[in-house]
């Protein structure tokens, strides 16, 4: 599995309004580890202005950008390195519309999305974490993402960052609850460490006979409002036929 982690930083925030790329970064991922096959390119947006406020937040400026290639130069490099891979982008609408619009310019008839699977982490966010704040900030936060390099933003140093996040955010515990003791066979839990030993026999702890009855009268009146699967499969074990 290619996926490619890519952010843009751009002249200013609205592609109808003739904005361009200035910087593209991308972060080249196989089988869920960074392979170093990184894209980084400025470029310059020819004729377009950098709003005061977009050198604010990302710090690029039109002096910085004067020997900079032009995105025509750079276009065939990028689409070849882009293309067939899972873009994995944080408000993935924004970074594809500029995308998009720069290879149209370039004579490039297919987006992206045709080329390519698109996953925003913003709305992968939103739904893990309904209710609660999701900009890239946040979720380094959140998975305890080192982020305090990012004084500015920037394409290159936000998608490494987003790596980071959208690794923590699909993995599940499996950094936490497996470490690689250097063998090839074996993974000994880090649970078992903290815990103790798991050699001996497994102590088991059975319901007793109030507690059973409580269990069935709880699941009875779960049932008395509809379907109730546990009521099924414990009628089932018992050999009762299910109501």
């Amino acid at each position: 599995m290619r996926q490619i982690v890519l952010d843009t930083e751009t002249t200013g925030l609205e592609v109808e309004q003739g904005h361009r790329i200035i910087e593209v970064g991308c972060v080249e991922l196989r089988n869920r580890r960074v392979t170093g096959n990184d894209f980084h390119q400025y470029v310059h947006p020819q004729d377009k202005p950098i709003d005061a406020g977009a050198v604010d937040v990302h710090g690029i400026t039109m002096e910085f950008l004067a020997d900079k290639p032009h995105f025509r130069d750079i276009a065939d490099q990028l689409w070849q390195y882009l293309a067939g891979a899972e873009l994995v982008i944080h408000n993935a609408a924004f970074d594809i519309g500029f995308l998009d619009r720069e290879f149209a310019r370039c004579g490039y008839t297919d987006k992206l999305a045709d080329v390519c699977h698109i996953t925003d982490t913003v709305a992968m966010a939103r739904k893990l974490h309904p209710g609660q704040r999701v900009s890239l900030d946040a979720l380094c936060r959140r998975y305890e993402v080192d982020n305090s390099q990012r004084d500015l933003h920037g394409a290159l140093l936000d998608a490494r960052l987003l790596a980071d996040v959208y690794l923590a955010m699909t993995g599940g515990q499996s950094r936490l609850g497996l470490e690689d003791t250097g063998g090839t066979a074996s993974r000994r839990s880090r649970f078992v460490e903290l815990l103790g030993s798991g050699d001996g026999p497994l102590h088991v702890l059975r319901a007793s006979a109030d507690e059973l009855s409580a269990h069935r009268a709880r699941l009875a009146q779960i049932a008395g409002k509809g379907t109730c699967l546990w009521a099924v499969d414990l009628n089932a074990e018992e050999g009762v036929e299910p109501r």
